[in-house]
């Protein structure tokens, strides 16, 4: 007897192969029968089942796979997931950016963690109060298996806890390691391979700062030079496993450090993936750029290189002078270093440090960010007419400058004021045409991270959204592009329907489909102990049911009890 049968379905199987209307049968967590698969006519089962799924009308597609997220800390306290689950995702990639704590201390680990991620303060405490220090990567992956896991989880090796464990913190922040030293970082990365982890990540952007004793200093990767990079990359080339990087938007060089990276002539490509290919506000052309470096980089230099995107309007929101929107100049920065509010009023009671900020702000060189103030909107504010209006239009009515009034209200209300501003991807066009690239893959969700900012979990049905919508892709080649794609890409044994596949599905209304891309909205988020998340809402009516090693854990937007209590997911490490 099966342990279920889902009928009448119309099954994609992330291949990007025709769907056809079956069935599928499940036992122990496996896929056991789909009659007929790839052929017009498919024969139905008769095989008796203790649970029947009537699917007629939905899509049968594999569980969607989320390779960008920093859900490292949040594993070890709710390791169900449940705002990726609720929205289809069945496998999720950690350790990106350099961050992991696959290895090192709690506190350092926490230490860097935090200010990079913006993650709650009750969140890390919750995680330090029931941390342990495991010896070795090998170790840290034995317990991730033992943890209730919801989705599968396939980790990446991080750079800064790796560098840090070896040299020390303080060491890892201010100068470069010895030969020794780059010798037992090889020789731990080697052995974290072979015991099963994807990959590994380093990361270059300036702005990704420390907290704790160091804090406001950028983070341990980002202290390291050419040839620990490549050391890194090379242990990733020899074993065909991924090499994630973060670049330097400030500095030419590190593109050109990537670029030697992974390059394939010569020897064995690399799998390397990069950060990120947006469509920014702040430069309408940038995005044009991706595809032809891509085309030259994968076609003339024998590259295997993948960038990542976002699948929707890039929309971050901010807590007054809270936000990693500042992190990318110093007064900005300094800003989000303090502790407390009446840190921050010490600062702008300096004439000083509002003349730099102000001219900072202003300053069109070395910018992610477009500050544009006619583009960043008030959310909420203790005076109540600003809600809804930008800080451009409230100074035309005060009549003052623009940047003025910024300083003022960021001076006054502090994070009592919160705005939103959307900083790339707006624009439905070149949206399309980087998730249709062939070397651009829809992801980079950030999901786990930046709780109070933005809330991407559901990556993966905005593509499928937009699809429907506009055609760009055929649904087969959509469902291919979050699931069987970047399995294969990885190296995971999962994003696919086949006989012998972990029963890892998701059951979707496509006539629901049919809808605009879901506004973020803020929870209080019990993982949080009560503290706010922003989230996503609008897949209810969308995903049915999602199933993972075939026990169904979210059913009519209702998420079981068993998510986050019984193990289900697993770790996945590279296939052959």
């Amino acid at each position: 007897m099966l342990d279920l049968l889902i009928q009448n379905g119309l099954i994609f199987d992330g291949l990007g192969t025709a769907s056809v209307r079956g069935d599928i049968g499940i036992q122990d967590g496996r896929i056991v029968a789909m009659p007929g698969l790839g052929k017009a006519n498919a024969p139905s089962l008769s095989t008796p089942a203790r649970e029947v799924f009537d699917a007629s009308g939905l899509w049968v597609t594999p569980g969607f796979i989320d390779i960008h997220t920093h859900y490292d800390l949040e594993l070890e306290i709710a390791p169900g997931l449940s705002e990726s689950v609720r929205h289809g995702v069945t496998s999720v990639v950690i350790g990106n950016c350099s961050l992991s704590i696959a290895i090192g201390e709690p506190q350092m680990l926490a230490d860097i963690f935090q200010r990079v991620e913006t993650l709650s303060h009750r969140l890390i405490e919750k995680w330090l109060q029931q941390s342990f220090s495991w010896q070795t990567p090998a170790e840290y992956l034995q317990h991730l298996q033992q943890l209730p896991l919801g989705p599968n989880v396939a980790p990446l090796f991080g750079h800064s806890a790796l560098r840090a464990y070896v040299m020390g913190l303080e060491r890892s922040l201010t100068i470069q390691p010895s030969k020794f030293e780059l010798k037992i970082m090889q020789r731990i990365t080697a052995d974290a391979l072979d015991a099963g982890f994807v990959g590994v990540s380093i990361d270059m952007f300036p702005w990704h700062r420390m907290s704790g004793e160091w804090q406001g200093c950028t983070i341990p990767s980002q202290h390291a030079k050419f040839k620990e990079y490549a050391m890194l990359a090379n242990l990733c080339r020899r074993s065909d496993r991924v090499f994630q990087v973060t670049p330097n938007l400030q500095k030419l060089a590190s593109f050109v450090d990537i670029l030697r990276i992974g390059s394939g002539i010569g020897q064995k490509p690399l799998r390397l993936t990069v950060l990120s290919a947006l469509d920014a506000v702040h430069d309408r052309k940038l995005w044009r750029i991706f595809s032809p470096i891509l085309n030259f980089w994968n076609c003339i230099l024998g590259g295997n290189v993948r960038f990542q995107t976002l699948t929707e309007p890039f929309t971050i929101y901010s807590d007054g002078p809270v936000t990693p929107l500042f992190e990318e100049f110093s007064t900005g920065a300094q800003l989000n270093g303090c502790e407390s509010r009446q840190e921050r009023q010490q600062l702008w009671k300096s004439e000083v440090f509002r003349r730099q900020f102000r001219q900072e702000w202003v300053n069109r060189r070395r910018k992610s960010f477009h500050r544009q103030l006619d583009l960043m909107e008030v959310v909420d504010c203790p005076e109540a007419s600003w809600q809804g209006l930008s800080f451009a239009k409230i100074a035309r009515h005060k009549q003052q400058e623009p940047v003025d009034l910024f300083i003022q209200a960021l001076q006054t209300y502090d994070t009592d004021l919160r705005w939103v501003a959307t900083g790339a991807n707006d624009r439905l066009k070149p949206r399309l045409a980087m998730m249709q690239h062939p070397y651009i893959f829809p992801g980079f969700t950030d999901a786990g991270a930046h709780v109070r900012n933005l809330g991407y979990y559901d990556g993966a049905l905005s593509l499928l959204k937009q699809a429907v919508a506009t055609k760009f892709l055929s649904p087969e080649a959509a469902i291919s592009r979050v699931t069987g794609e970047p399995a294969r890409w990885f190296r995971l044994d999962t994003g696919v329907l086949k006989v012998g596949a972990k029963a890892d599905i998701v059951l979707l209304n496509p006539h629901a489909l049919n809808q605009p891309i879901s506004p973020q909205v803020q929870i209080s988020d019990p993982v949080l102990d009560g503290e706010p998340r922003m989230v996503k809402r609008g897949s209810d009516e969308i995903v049915k049911a999602v199933y993972i090693n075939g026990i169904r854990v979210v059913c009519e937007g209702k998420v079981s009890d068993r998510l986050g209590r019984e193990r289900l997911g697993s770790v996945l490490s590279p296939c052959y």
